[in-house]
C-alpha cells in the first residue's frame, strides 16, 4: 500500500496564511472591524489615535448572507457612537455619536441639544470648547450659522442624525444631513490601543512618508502608547 505523497512545509503555511486571511476578511466584513481616529471630533470621548474594535454585527449587518440571527443584534439607539460611510464622500468612515433617531425632532439652542422637544443631559461626554455662541444670522458662514443654533429639523425615515461629542469642532449632521440607515458600519465598543505620538489621516503622500509614520509608531510604541486607554470601553 503506497502512502499519500506529503505536502511541502511551504506549501503549508501557504495554506494556513490564506485560510486566516479568509477568516480575517469575512469577520471584518460581518462581525468586527478596526477603525482608527484621525481627528478630534469626539474628544474626549475618543483621542485622535484611539485605535478601535467597531461591532459590525449589532445592527443586523450581514445576517442574510450569514443564513439567519447567528449573533445578537439589535436597532441603532440614541447614544450609540457609530462608525459610518460619509454622506459627503462615501469612500471616507466617520465615527461620530447618535442622536437622532427616524421621526425624531432636533434642534439646538445656544448650544443645548432638544430631541422631542426634551432638553438632552449631554454633560457627561460632550466638550464645548469655544465659549463664543454664534447666533442664527443669514450673513454667517455656514459652519458658524449652523454651530450653535440649529433647527428645529425631522429626521427623515431611514436615517440617523450624527453628532461629535466635541460640539464647537465637529463637522456632522448639522452641516451635512442625516445618515442613510445603509451606510452604518456598526457601534464602535473597545479601544484596544491608543497612541500618542502622531495618526495618519488616512492621506497618501508617498513612500517616504510612509516610512517615517511606520518608524515613528515602532520607536514611540512604548513611551507614546496610552495604556491607560488600552481596553477601555467608550461610552
Amino acid at each position: 500500500m503506497t502512502e499519500a505523497p506529503r505536502r511541502s512545509t511551504a506549501r503549508e503555511y501557504l495554506e494556513a496564511l490564506l485560510i486566516a486571511a479568509l477568516f480575517l476578511g469575512f469577520t471584518n466584513t460581518f462581525v468586527i472591524k478596526t477603525f482608527f481616529i484621525p481627528s478630534g471630533s469626539m474628544e474626549d470621548t475618543l483621542l485622535v489615535g484611539d485605535h478601535l474594535f467597531v461591532n459590525r454585527f449589532i445592527f443586523g449587518h450581514g445576517t442574510s448572507a450569514l443564513g439567519g440571527n447567528l449573533l445578537p443584534a439589535r436597532p441603532a439607539k440614541r447614544g450609540d457612537i457609530v462608525v459610518f460611510r460619509s454622506p459627503e464622500r462615501p469612500t471616507v468612515d466617520l465615527v461620530k455619536r447618535l442622536i437622532g433617531l427616524p421621526g425624531d425632532t432636533i434642534q439646538i439652542v445656544n448650544k443645548v441639544l432638544f430631541v422631542n422637544g426634551q432638553r438632552v443631559s449631554d454633560s457627561a461626554y460632550v466638550e464645548h470648547k469655544d465659549p463664543r455662541v454664534f447666533p442664527p444670522l443669514q450673513f454667517l458662514d455656514e459652519q458658524r450659522r449652523l454651530r450653535d443654533n440649529f433647527g428645529p429639523l425631522t429626521v427623515p425615515e431611514g436615517e440617523y442624525f450624527c453628532m461629535g461629542d466635541n460640539r464647537d469642532y465637529s463637522h456632522d449632521s448639522r452641516f451635512w444631513g442625516s445618515v442613510p440607515a445603509r451606510y452604518l458600519k456598526g457601534r464602535a465598543f473597545l479601544i484596544y490601543w491608543s497612541f500618542g505620538g502622531g495618526t495618519s489621516d488616512g492621506t497618501w503622500r508617498g513612500a517616504g512618508a510612509k516610512l517615517r509614520e511606520v518608524a515613528n509608531t515602532v520607536f514611540g510604541f512604548a513611551t507614546k502608547t496610552r495604556w491607560s486607554r488600552t481596553f477601555h470601553l467608550p461610552r
